[in-house]
This record gives structure tokens, sequence and C-alpha cells, in this order.
């Protein structure tokens, strides 16, 4: 006789996806193997379990994107953080060797580095 088939919800299974849980930790919400998730995604919503989570995962990015955006108004630190990442935005640093000193340290770059024994 074969095993009852597990019941997951669809729109928990959706949740879980948005907040981007892994196959772990959702076949342990459902407190199920891995493999009975796979399968049901394939019985139930006709793809494998990587193909659903793409696509309802993708809801968790959006909203993840929107809170950082507002943050973005707030901290300043977000704010640099995002226009680094999407905006190609850096720090420099600008390097100023006195004029005096610049010969002295190549005149010492030239010279051999003796080790002694």
């Amino acid at each position: 006789m074969a095993r009852p088939t597990k019941k997951i919800n669809v729109d928990e299974f959706k949740k879980l996806c948005g907040l981007m849980c892994t196959l772990a930790e959702i076949a342990w919400f459902f407190d199920c193997t891995e493999d009975t998730v796979e399968s049901w995604c394939r019985r139930e919503l006709k793809c494998s379990f990587s193909d659903a989570y793409k696509k309802h995962s993708s809801m968790g990015k959006i909203s993840l994107r929107r809170m950082q955006f507002d943050l973005a108004k707030r901290s300043p630190a977000m704010a640099i953080f995002l226009g680094k990442v999407y905006l190609g935005q850096r720090e420099t640093r600008e390097i100023v060797v006195s004029q005096g000193l610049l010969p002295e340290l190549i005149d010492g770059l030239r010279e051999p580095v003796r080790i002694e024994e």
C-alpha cells in the first residue's frame, strides 16, 4: 500500500519562496522530505522546484529592493551602498607625495637590497 500524498498548500509554498527560503527549509515547514517537495512541484505546478522557486522568489527580491530604496532615503550608508552597487560609484583616495620626498623614495628603490646573514 502506497504512502498517502503529502498535502502542500500552494499559497504557503509561494510565500516561502517569496521569503527566499531554501528547499530544505520549505521541506521542514511542510514536515516532509526535499524529494517530496520536488515531486509535489512536478505534480502540482508542472515544473521543477528550481523553476517554481525562480518564479516565486522574484516577488521577495522586488520587496527587498523596495525596502532598500526606502531605507536609502533615511540612511546615508544605504544610499552609498546602492550607489556603489547600481550606479558603479566608488570612493577614491587621493595620494599626495611631497616633492622633496619623492626623489629620495625613488633613489631608495633603485638601490639593491642587501641581506646580511
